[in-house]
Parts: structure tokens; sequence; C-alpha cells
């Protein structure tokens, strides 16, 4: 599979208002951060959730615990992403149960990623409630799924495809549209 770059959705300036504008969603939403915990599905959902804890306590003063969450063996594709998957690891060194957990990914596409993350969720505690922050949504839904929190709405074709590219990962900051050729 080739893919190809067409357009520049998002600068890293853009990148950068749209998590602004999540924290203080995040925040509004949840009336203050009492009992909230952002959790990062790996991978690019991980910087993302520590950029926005970074930014929630640059308004609040007061640091978001921040996990990390690796849905790998809740996949319902398993089988066929390949012989061997690739386990990075759940890291979420504190208890959910009882917490606001919002959930971090960069991009909401058929929402099965979304599922297997709350699969894994409920088999770590019952948290009072699970929000969804993403910085894409692209559409295209296959589950009942929606997200809390949008940095941006994308509609897209099927031949297309997101490409979140964030500095800790990637070298830059920027989200692109390409077309599998």
């Amino acid at each position: 599979m080739e893919i190809k770059e067409k357009t520049l959705l998002m600068d890293v300036d853009a990148l950068n208002r749209s998590l602004t504008r999540i924290a203080h969603e995040i925040i509004e939403k949840n009336k203050g951060i009492k009992d909230l915990v952002l959790v990062g599905i790996r991978r690019r959902g991980v910087p993302l959730a520590e950029r926005l804890a970074q930014k929630i306590k640059e308004i609040e003063g007061t640091e978001v615990r921040v996990g990390k969450l690796d849905i790998t063996l809740y996949r319902d594709d398993l089988t066929t992403a390949g012989d061997q998957p690739v386990v990075h690891g759940t890291e979420i060194p504190f208890s959910i149960v009882g917490k606001k957990v919002v959930l971090i990914d960069d991009v909401l596409y058929t929402g099965r990623t979304v599922r297997a993350a709350l699969d894994a969720m409920i088999d770590l505690g019952r948290p009072l409630a699970i929000q969804l922050a993403v910085l894409v949504d692209r559409g295209h839904r296959e589950l009942p799924i929606r997200a809390d929190y949008v940095g941006k709405n994308i509609p897209t074709s099927r031949k297309e495809i997101i490409l979140v590219k964030l500095g800790e990962i990637d070298g830059s900051d920027e989200v692109v549209l390409g077309e599998i050729i």
C-alpha cells in the first residue's frame, strides 16, 4: 500500500490551537479537573494526552495524571493484523475506579479502535465516566461511537487517509490528507 500526500490540513499552529481548545472544553465539561485522568491510546494518542495534560496544567495550575493504553490484544482484527502482533504494554499507574477518564486518540474513523479501548479500560476497573477526545474525526463509522471533543472534523472518502504527524514520533507536527494509490 502506497500513500500519496495531497493536502496539508493542519500545520503546527492549527494543531496547537485545537489542543488548547480541547483542553478548555475538557475542563468546562467536567467542571474542573477533580477526579479527571487522561489516557492516551498507543501510539499517537499518548503524546496528544501528554500535551493536553500540559495545557490543562497551564490553565488550572494542577497536574492531571496520564496513562498509556495498549489495545493490541483487544482488536477485532487481530488475526488479520499479522503473525506476531507487537504489544507495547499498558502503563496506567493509578486506579481508574471512580475517575472521569478521557480517552485520547489521533483519528476517529470506524470506531473499532475506540471499542477496543473501551473493552481494555473496563478490564482495569469501573470509572465514573469515559469520554473521548480525538484530534481528527474523519467519519465512516461502523460502530455507534462519537467523540466528546474533536479538534477538527474532516470528511474523507474511503480511498483517503489522514496522516497525523507528531514531533515526538515523526519529527514534525502536522495533519495531512493522503490518498491510497
